[in-house]
Formats: structure tokens, C-alpha cells, sequence
């Protein structure tokens, strides 16, 4: 089975990139985040038209999941209040950022984890509720779910090795040393970062900055990722970072992260 996730940054603008790339590449599930539409504008048939069901949670304008399955997916699970009480998530799930399903005997989630925008302000704190909240939701997922997926745009670098420089990252949004050990925190129930199964070294990356020409000098970050419940990382085989679509026009300033079990 592949599983690749994707952050599209408009699934509207980037439609062309994406079905192509669909039917270059054969995965069996494509996630997609910041997919930026509301449901009933979602382009379902141009995936329908090349074989994929699509299954979507979108908001206009801003943030959007959505997964792209060649046979259909069972128990399509939205948002955080799914499987969690109302009253524990409160406001956490009014931005469109979680999405499940199951394929076989894998459950595949797909997330968009806020950006923060700056250390210490308001979404810089929602943030960090938000990862709290994931932490709570994964948890039961595992215990329901012992074979678990868990991937999308985490907008957090691990580690400096996954940043282009360690140049002041402490006091940077998504390097900050509270978001990483929230990030650890919410792994500690038992995932494990697929990448670093097969590469180890630094110098990979699937964002980079639209601004300062960062792709082609590939001053970029590894922020989107795949982690995996123990049954599940022993079966993996490969996980893979395709560079190819952020050079292409107009591109998402993500690429697509793809994992193999």
C-alpha cells in the first residue's frame, strides 16, 4: 500500500498538478490539506473521472482536508468531535483540519496542524491546544486502530536537520523548542517518523518558501510527514519526498511525502 500526503495550498489552483500526478504516480491513497473549499465547490469529479474516490472537509478560503482513495474507504471520520466529546474539543474543530478513513485493516489520518503564526501569540497558543487535543484523539485512534497512518503538514520541523539552517531556530515558528517537545509528546503514545526509518542525514525537505528563491536553493524545511504505529513502521518499506511538483508553474509550496508498507 502507498499513502502519500500532499498540502496543495488550493486544491482548485493546483487541480491540473494534481491529477496529473495521480496518474503518474500509483498510490492508493492521496491526502490532501489546505485544500481551501467549502464541500459542495470540492472537485470531486475530476478525481472520480480518473479513478479515485474522494472523500472532503473543507472551509472557504482557509485550511481543508480532504483524501483521494482508489477503492472506497469505510468509516470516514471528520474533525476531532467524531470520536471525542463536545465538550472536551470545544472550538477546536471550527477550522476544517482532521480527517480519517479506513483502508483494509489501516486506519489513514490526515491532518493540517495550524501554522502558529508567531511564538507566543494568540495562534501560537491555539496552536498548542490544538496539539494537546491531537494528542487525546490519537490515542484512541491506536487503541482502536492498532495499524495507524498518521500524516498531513505538521508546520513543525523536528529537528534542525530538517530545517536548512539551525540559524535562530529556537525563536522561529515551527522550531521553537515548545512546539518540538509538544510534537514528541503527542508521538509518545507510540508513532514513529517514517522518513527517519530509511534516511538519516539532513538536507531533505518538503516546503519550501515561496519568497527569496528558496526552492531553487533549496533553503526549504521538512515539516509534512508520515508517522506510524509500531505493526505498521515495521512493515514499512520506503518513505520518499517527490521535489519534481514544486518545480512545475505555479506550484504548491509543498511536494508530496509518500510512504510504502
Amino acid at each position: 500500500m502507498k499513502v502519500t500526503s500532499w498540502n496543495v495550498n488550493s486544491v482548485r489552483t493546483r487541480l491540473e498538478h494534481v491529477t496529473q500526478w495521480l496518474q503518474t504516480h500509483s498510490v492508493d491513497v492521496l491526502c490532501l490539506q489546505e485544500t481551501k473549499v467549502i464541500d459542495k465547490d470540492f472537485p470531486a469529479q475530476a478525481f472520480t473521472d480518473i479513478g479515485y474516490h474522494a472523500y472532503y472537509y473543507g472551509q472557504k478560503s482557509y485550511n481543508g482536508v480532504a483524501l483521494l482513495s482508489k477503492s472506497p474507504l469505510e468509516d470516514i471520520q471528520k474533525g476531532f468531535g467524531a470520536i471525542i466529546d463536545e465538550a472536551t474539543v470545544g472550538d477546536l474543530d471550527d477550522q476544517k483540519r482532521v480527517i480519517s478513513g479506513v483502508l483494509g485493516d489501516v486506519r489513514i489520518v490526515n491532518l493540517y496542524i495550524p501554522n502558529g503564526s508567531s511564538i507566543g501569540s494568540e495562534k501560537y497558543e491555539y496552536k498548542l491546544s490544538w496539539l494537546a487535543l491531537l494528542k487525546q484523539y490519537l490515542a484512541q485512534q491506536l487503541k482502536a486502530h492498532p495499524q495507524l497512518n498518521v500524516c498531513g503538514d505538521f508546520n513543525i520541523a523536528p529537528e534542525n536537520k530538517d530545517i536548512y539552517t539551525d540559524k535562530n531556530r529556537d525563536k522561529h515558528i515551527m522550531s521553537s523548542p515548545v512546539e518540538r517537545e509538544t510534537l514528541r509528546d503527542v508521538l509518545s503514545i507510540g508513532l514513529s517518523d517514517a522518513f527517519r526509518k530509511f534516511t538519516d542525514e539532513g538536507g531533505h525537505f518538503s516546503w519550501w518558501d515561496y519568497r527569496t528563491n528558496s526552492f531553487a536553493r533549496n533553503t526549504g524545511w521538512r515539516i509534512d510527514h508520515h508517522y506510524l504505529s509500531p505493526k505498521l513502521y515495521e512493515k514499512a518499506i520506503s518513505c520518499t519526498i517527490d521535489t519534481e511538483p514544486r518545480g512545475l508553474e505555479r506550484p504548491s509550496d509543498h511536494t508530496p511525502v509518500t510512504v510504502e508498507y
